[in-house]
Parts: structure tokens; sequence; C-alpha cells
């Protein structure tokens, strides 16, 4: 559903340390990095209509807002576990550890962190088994 999302962040020094690392234990390539912006993952195009893509650019920290967050899909449990650790140790703060979630279906398996500047982001394997 969601073809690219862009946040703002105060520090992308800050930021790039931990989207860096979460992105990289999700397996999302880093394709760019400058003055103005961060970039992970791939652009669709005709060809692939599947890719997405996250640019993460200065501004101001986000307003806290109840429920929003992005979620990253993970390709295996082992990967959310990964993201989550990823993310603590680049100042990131635990927002809900690796864990099921049945209230969303029986295999939901996710994790949740806030990235330095306040933005709540997951990521979820939706896989029967572990």
């Amino acid at each position: 559903m969601i073809d690219h999302v862009s946040i703002t962040v105060p520090d992308l020094a800050i930021a790039a340390r931990f989207y860096d690392a979460v992105m990289a234990a999700l397996g999302v390539p880093a394709v760019g990095h400058d003055d103005t912006r961060l970039r992970y993952g791939e652009r669709c195009d005709a060809e692939h209509p599947q890719r997405s893509y996250l640019t993460v650019r200065p501004g101001p920290a986000p307003e806290a807002a109840q429920g929003r967050h992005w979620c990253f899909k993970a390709p295996d449990r082992a990967a959310v576990d990964g993201f989550w650790q990823a993310g603590l140790a680049a100042g990131g703060a635990d927002d809900g550890p690796p864990g099921l979630r049945p209230h969303y279906h029986p295999h939901y398996y996710a994790a949740f962190l806030r990235d330095p500047a306040g933005n709540r982001i997951e990521a979820v394997c939706h896989g029967a088994t572990a």
C-alpha cells in the first residue's frame, strides 16, 4: 500500500547512525546520504511496483501522536530481534520488545522503537515459524 514515506528529525547525523543500524538489520539498503536527506530502500518503478522507500529529512522533532508510527516488514523473526537490538545500540529507545502480538493475529511478531528524535517505528514478521 505505501510507496514511500518521508519523516523529519532534528539531527541527520544522529538519525543516520540509528537508521543505518535498523535498516541493515532488516536487509534494507542505505541508498544515499547527504546534507539534506537519508535514503533507504528502493524506489518503485513500472517493473518493481512492490518496492518501498524511506526518506529522513532534517526538520523539527515529531509532535507526540498516540498511535502514529511506521512499520517495516521483516523477512523473519530473527530480523525483528536484530532490528530492536540494533536500534537500542544505536541510540533508540524501547517502545515494545520483540514478541508475539496475538491480538493482531496468531503469528504477528513485532518490536517497537523510538528513534532518537522520538519517531515511533516498528518491525513485523507475519510468518508462522520462528
